[in-house]
């Protein structure tokens, strides 16, 4: 029916404007006044048709129409009356601005009274446009002409409703009705203007017509209602029509200037134009200001959906899901923007609210603005200074179980704010949605996970769960009880399980348990395990009698055998030597301070030994660790055995053995344990590949009669140690207090010494080797001296013992051979070619067990640009001992390198070796001027010598008879004070570059 209405209207308007051009034009002011009236009839039956919630725009349009259809009928009419024409322009002028209220109401119902600066931009921009078009074309024509007034009233009207009606058409989605009366005005605004350029009253006349169809049939249309309903604000964006219109606005001016010239030649009214023209041009850069502001807007905006997606994905709790969804709506808005926000959660569905839920639920996460008031109670108490807010529902549509509607999220804040936040606050419910939805579904699982693990813990573990009554029994046992127990104890009182001897002490801790106090941590109870074998049980338990879902004692017995056997072996691990078993230096300093306290009651003496094996390191170094481990375990063993079963024996590291002797009366009692130790150690040590060797051991001895402190003891005994090595070794020695200064300046001379290895505050001096056939030198012997701080110059004599006791040779004798190199370059580098001496350098065989010793002198000699036949080595007779032979094997890679090699020994033994030079010692030479069996020994070893391919070099020659003998002799070189003493390299050189012989 009500299709028929409107095409009914729609004939009937059609059927009136044929006839309106069909009639003479006296008779078309009756079919003016015929058409107004219909349109005026169907807006009312529309009206009371379609029931709209606000009637007045459509009152007053009814009101608009009827005034212009009284207005031009009259107008055209014969004038009957003077002045009737007049009023019936005025009349039909009067209807523009009723018109223009009716689009005002329209737009303020559908905007809600919010401002959309970017629609009033627009429609202000188009509206300038279309006021220069008319202004070049129909206003200032009319003006100049003196067409009147109505004629410039009109065409202010026209624009007035042009600007109107195109805001109304940009607030928010059009409807149909609104595009119908929009088409009608429109229609009439053209006809208007096709007047005032012809002045045609049928054209206007259609025009009107067009406005009154499109009244009524707006009127009658069922979209006639949402018309003046508020519509859900969002931004206003640029689209591709709008943008259109806004460049051909922009570009009126210009046009406006090329048709005026090409046309009349010249343009009037140029201030007009530019005016409108700066307006025009104004207005576009004020909505591409704001399409900038809204551009950086809607970054931010992204930027702080971003890290909100971010926060909600890693919150873990509702309330950090509602710090989150805070945060960025604080972020949305610009800074320092009051606002509020209400996360609901729980949602009442009581009354009214009910239907609002389900329209929630069908409607899904779409934001709309609502006023405060119409909230739920509690909702509009926390956001009562806002007076409208944003109310968008979290739907969940495939939800997995419970309802799909999560909760809703409301922000209040300035209501011209609240437009641009719609899009972002649906994001952002939809975020917070997934977000809640992600820790119930997490929640869910935990809590069945939960379930699932206690569950399968209790039925699986290995401790034993007791649940005992008042009575003491046993009411339930965890399935590990017959595995621990041997036997399902349930129903059996708990005493039974437990060994007899620890019964009385069970029932204390139970009583104190019930009696509300802690039990005690670590508390091990004996029982009869699987297979009747004795197990310990630690016990734990706590009073749950006050949960309903226990009401009884929870005790907890877990099987600790094995871990309290692996206590005590590590409790041995940490107090004795994992190698040999004995003591190791904590237990054996403080079983040493419980034998002092003993001591000082009893008046008992107590007695320290160290012992150290002497020449260890070879024992590795010829043999191996393999072997070096097997000595040490025999050794142990032995010292053990040579205590009492009072005594204690300990392996303080290493080499170095302790015992502790208490309980004697008398110190030679100690002595007396020293000499059984070295006893025991005298006899060889087999080893596994079927040799043997010899553990040779020196023993420092100290008691109590000399120190009353454990520190003062170990201090006497490591002194008195030192002591009996420096005295030979394999042997004992007792802290004597009148050789403790002596002691301790030796220990000081090797603290120092190690301090001069480390600061380099050695000296080297070089004594000439001279050719006895021209006493000219040919190399030179390079000797070093310590420059002490205290003491002076000190000679090697003084020092090298302690160098080569404590290993610090090797240190030095790496400075001396790099020292002696770079100066023995640098002479060679001076020096003619025929005269290039080389050096002497004096080497310890602890130096060659030193790993990559023989590749460490051949990168010496390269980087000093020395030959290696520039270098020989020196060494003494200590080299021809059985453990040193693999020494002899690096001298021989090194001789084949090029380096020569000496021995300062003349005897048995060098036979085969790889030696270029023998030395005679001065002991040999002194008395060959006064003893001729010491001249005929000097001429055999010479004559050996050459035997055996070696060159000879005599010391000490401190006379010419010497010298002269030894050249008598065949002896080619030699070298003491009757040429030079030692001296530096610069003096040295100094008697190189003079080419003179060293004695007159």
């Amino acid at each position: 029916m009500p299709a028929r209405w409107a095409a009914a209207f729609g004939g009937w308007m059609a059927l009136i404007a044929v006839l309106f051009v069909l009639v003479p034009a006296e008779a078309q002011s009756v079919l003016r006044l015929v058409a107004g009236l219909s349109a005026v009839a169907a807006i009312a039956h529309g009206v009371r048709l379609r029931q709209p919630a606000d009637r007045m725009p459509w009152r007053l349009l009814g009101l608009a129409v009827a005034l212009s259809a009284a207005g031009t009928a009259v107008c055209t009419a014969p004038e009957l009356v003077p002045g009737l024409r007049a009023a019936g322009a005025v009349l039909a002028l009067v209807g523009y601005p009723v018109l223009a209220g009716v689009l005002l109401v329209l737009i303020r119902r559908r905007t809600g009274g919010l401002r959309d600066r970017a629609a009033l931009l627009d429609s202000l921009t188009l509206t300038s446009g279309v006021a220069l078009l008319a202004w070049s074309f129909v206003l200032g024509p009319d003006l100049h002409a003196d067409h009147g007034w109505t004629a410039v009233v009109l065409s202010v009207a026209d624009l007035l409703l042009l600007g109107l009606l195109t805001r109304l058409l940009a607030a928010g989605r059009p409807v149909t009705a609104g595009r119908i009366l929009g088409a009608g005005l429109f229609v009439m605004l053209v006809a208007d203007v096709g007047y005032q350029l012809a002045f045609d009253m049928s054209a206007a006349g259609l025009g009107r017509f067009a406005l009154y169809a499109g009244a009524g049939l707006a009127a009658l249309h069922p979209s006639m209602i949402e018309l003046s309903r508020p519509v859900a604000a969002a931004e206003t964006e640029l689209t591709r029509p709008r943008l259109a219109l806004l460049g051909l606005a922009s570009m009126t001016a210009p046009a406006v200037l090329l048709v005026r010239m090409f046309r009349d030649g010249e343009v009037p009214d140029l201030t007009v134009v530019a005016v409108l023209s700066a307006v025009t041009f104004l207005l576009v850069l004020l909505r591409l200001a704001g399409i900038m502001a809204s551009h950086r807007l809607a970054l931010a905006r992204e930027r702080a959906l971003r890290r909100a997606s971010a926060a909600l994905v890693s919150a873990n709790t509702a309330d950090e899901v509602n710090a989150a969804v805070r945060t960025a709506v604080a972020e949305l808005l610009p800074a320092d923007t009051p606002h509020g926000v209400v996360l609901a959660m729980a949602v009442t569905e009581e009354g009214a609210l009910r239907a609002e839920a389900a329209g929630d639920r069908a409607g899904g996460t779409s934001a709309r603005m609502v006023a405060t008031g119409d909230l739920d109670w509690a909702v509009a108490v926390r956001l009562s200074p806002h007076g409208m807010a944003l109310r968008c529902p979290m739907v969940l549509r495939d939800r997995p179980a419970g309802d799909s509607l999560v909760g809703v999220l409301h922000v209040g804040a300035p209501t011209p704010r609240l437009p641009g936040l719609l899009r972002a606050v649906e994001v952002l419910a939809g975020q917070a949605a997934l977000a809640l939805e992600r820790i119930e579904l997490s929640r869910e699982v935990i809590r069945r996970n939960s379930e699932t693990y206690f569950r399968t813990l209790v039925q699986n573990t290995s401790d034993v769960i007791l649940i005992v009554d008042e009575h003491d029994r046993i009411l339930y046992a965890s399935p590990s009880a017959a595995t621990v127990l041997g036997r399902d104890p349930s129903g059996a009182p708990l005493p039974s399980v437990i060994h007899p001897g620890d019964r009385g002490r069970l029932a204390e801790v139970l009583a104190a348990v019930r009696a509300g106090d802690a039990m005690q941590e670590g508390l091990d109870f004996r029982a009869v395990g699987n297979r009747r074998t004795p197990v310990l049980l630690e016990m734990q338990g706590q009073d749950l009698r006050a949960d309903p879902t226990v009401a009884a004692l929870v005790v907890t017995l877990r099987d600790v055998t094995e871990r309290r056997r692996l206590e005590q072996e590590l409790i041995h691990q940490a107090f004795h030597d994992s190698m040999t078993g004995l003591a190791n230096r904590v237990l054996f300093h403080d079983r040493l301070g419980h034998a002092l306290h003993r001591g000082a009651r009893d008046g008992s003496v107590v007695g320290v030994l160290f012992i150290d094996l002497d020449d260890f390191k070879k024992v590795n170094d010829t043999l191996g660790h393999a072997a070096g481990d097997q000595l040490l375990i025999t050794v142990a063993h032995r010292i053990a055995g040579a205590l009492r079963a009072d005594d204690t024996a300990a392996r303080l590291g290493g080499d170095e053995f302790a015992a502790l002797v208490e309980n004697v009366q008398d110190p030679g009692a100690v002595e007396e344990t020293a000499q059984r130790i070295l006893a025991a150690l005298a006899e060889p040590v087999p080893l596994d590949d079927g040799t043997s060797i010899m553990a040779v051991a020196s023993i420092g001895i100290t008691t109590t009669p000399e120190a009353g402190t454990a520190d003062e003891l170990l201090r006497q005994a490591d002194l008195a140690l030192y002591v009996a090595k420096g005295a030979g070794k394999n042997q004992w020695r007792r802290y004597r207090a009148d050789l403790h200064g002596a002691m301790v300046e030796r220990l000081e001379l090797r603290s120092a010494l190690d301090h001069a290895a480390r600061e380099g505050l050695f000296l080297l001096a070089y004594q000439p080797i001279v050719d006895l056939g021209t006493d000219e030198p040919v190399g030179y012997e390079a000797l070093v001296r310590w420059h002490h701080p205290s003491r002076g110059v000190v000679q090697p004599a003084e020092f090298i013992e302690v160098a080569e006791e404590s290993g610090l040779i090797v240190p030095m004798g790496r400075w001396v051979l790099e020292q002696a190199l770079h100066t023995v370059g640098q002479w060679r580098r001076i020096l003619p070619r025929s005269r290039q001496p080389y050096v002497s350098v004096n080497v310890s065989v602890r130096q060659f067990r030193e790993a990559g010793f023989v590749d460490e002198i051949k990168r010496a000699l390269a980087r000093a640009g020395v030959p290696p036949h520039a270098l020989m080595l020196e060494l003494d007779e200590t080299a021809l001992a059985p453990e040193h032979e693999a020494v002899w094997e690096h001298l021989a890679d090194l001789r084949e390198h090029g380096v020569r090699i000496a021995i300062d020994y003349f005897g048995p033994g060098l036979d085969g070796r790889p030696l270029d030079v023998v030395k005679i010692d001065k002991s040999a030479i002194d008395d060959i001027a006064q003893s001729q069996d010491q001249l005929a020994r000097v001429q055999q070893m010479v004559a050996l010598s050459r035997q055996y391919g070696l060159t000879v070099i005599a010391e000490g020659i401190e006379s010419t008879t010497h010298r002269d003998l030894l050249a008598w002799l065949g002896c080619p070189l030699g070298q003491g004070y009757l040429f030079s003493s030692p001296v530096d390299g610069t003096e040295a050189l100094s008697q190189m570059t003079k080419r003179l012989p060293l004695i007159a």
